[in-house]
């Protein structure tokens, strides 16, 4: 696995040795969606496993996607909004591989996000 902690100095630690992050050390990162942006926690570009803080502006929108993954969020402040539900601060969700939604943050959100692999966005003017 070639998992690293971007912007985080582990290139000196041996191959076993934990990897403690300060996580206000790291940049928030802006994503490709306004009102979106992430402190990536550790991620394996080779895999696409992520673990990241996503923060959400309020109005905020994540296209249509599909996960082709599990993906798992645990929400630390706010909301986020599907057509199945809310989540709200103190919950948590996790969506099967195939699924599909699209998500809002009506007022904001402030989430523990895991990946097993990247989402696949739907929307063709979102798609990477």
């Amino acid at each position: 696995m070639a998992a690293t902690t971007p912007h985080a100095d582990h290139q000196s630690l041996s191959a076993l040795a934990s990897r403690y992050v300060n996580v206000d050390d790291l940049p928030w990162t802006p994503s490709k969606f306004a009102g979106i942006e992430m402190k990536i926690l550790m991620e394996d570009p080779d895999t696409g496993l992520l673990t990241a803080l996503v923060r959400c502006q309020p109005g905020a929108r994540l296209p249509l996607h599909e996960h082709v993954d599990i993906e798992q969020s645990y929400v630390l402040e706010g909301s986020m909004v599907d057509a199945q539900g809310e989540v709200t601060a103190g919950n948590f969700v996790w969506r099967p591989a195939g699924s599909r939604h699209e998500v809002h943050c009506p007022n904001r959100a402030l989430v523990l996000a895991f990946f097993l692999s990247p989402n696949r966005f739907l929307e063709t003017d979102d798609t990477p």
